[in-house]
Formats: structure tokens, C-alpha cells, sequence
């Protein structure tokens, strides 16, 4: 199998080619719905992870989503 090389929050990892924004997360151990998140400075919606492919040298990155007014 074939895989890609990835970082997470600056993280290298590798995951298997064909991979998800979701199964990145997954790997990563914490609740998804905990953060928000973006690949390659673009923000991507919860509802949308599962649905986002990842490729060789994507970055992705995971912080605290901001509410307020």
C-alpha cells in the first residue's frame, strides 16, 4: 500500500494514500469536535473532513475555533 507524507500541527506523519482530513484527525487521538481545522491555510468544516482528501506534503493544522461578537 501506498502512503503519503503529511504534517499535523507541524508534525511529520504518514498516512495511507487515498486518506481523509478525517482520518488524519482520527490518528491524532484527540475529539474532533474539540478544534476546527485547516489544510494548507484553508479552513475546512467538520461536516466536510471526511469528504477532504489529503496529498503528499499537505500541512494541516488544528486549532481552538473562536466565537464571540
Amino acid at each position: 500500500m501506498t502512503s503519503i507524507n503529511i504534517t499535523v500541527n507541524g508534525e511529520a506523519r504518514q498516512l495511507p494514500a487515498g486518506g481523509t482530513l478525517a482520518d488524519a484527525l482520527a490518528a491524532s487521538g484527540q475529539p474532533a469536535a474539540s478544534f476546527a481545522s485547516a489544510v494548507n491555510g484553508e479552513f475546512v468544516a467538520r461536516d466536510a473532513r471526511a469528504t477532504t482528501p489529503l496529498a503528499d506534503g499537505d500541512a494541516v493544522f488544528t486549532f481552538q475555533a473562536i466565537t464571540g461578537g
